[in-house]
C-alpha cells in the first residue's frame, strides 16, 4: 500500500467509540485489529526507509559527507512528516480496508 497518499490525519484527533466498534461489535477487538495493522504498517515503513538510507551508507569515515548529505536529510524529513502508523491503521479500519477474522468466532 502507498502510505504516502493516505488521507489519514497527521495529528491525533478524537474518535467516536461507536464508529470504532461498529464493525466488530466489540471495542477491544477493534483496538486489537487496529494495533496489529499499525505494527504491520510501521514495519513496512521502517523497511522502506532503511532501504532508501542504505544507498547513502558510507563505510569510510568522512566527516564532511556525514554533515552535508542533504538527500539523506530530505528523505528522513519526508518520513517524519508521514502520519503515524496508528493513525493510518485507524483510517483504514474506519474505511473498511482491513481484512480480519476471528478464529474463535469462525469456529462456532
Amino acid at each position: 500500500m502507498n502510505y504516502k497518499k493516505t488521507n489519514a490525519a497527521s495529528s491525533t484527533i478524537t474518535r467516536n467509540q461507536i464508529d470504532l466498534d461498529k464493525q466488530t461489535g466489540n471495542i477491544y477487538e477493534s483496538l486489537v485489529i487496529i494495533s496489529r495493522r499499525a505494527n504491520q504498517i510501521s514495519t513496512d515503513i521502517k523497511e522502506e526507509l532503511n532501504k532508501k538510507l542504505e544507498e547513502f551508507a558510507s563505510y569510510t569515515d568522512n566527516l564532511e559527507e556525514i554533515f552535508e548529505n542533504r538527500e539523506q536529510i530530505e528523505i528522513s524529513k519526508f518520513y517524519e512528516r508521514l502520519p503515524k502508523p496508528t493513525l493510518i491503521a485507524i483510517q483504514e479500519f474506519l474505511e473498511g480496508k482491513i481484512y480480519y477474522r476471528n478464529p474463535n468466532r469462525d469456529n462456532q
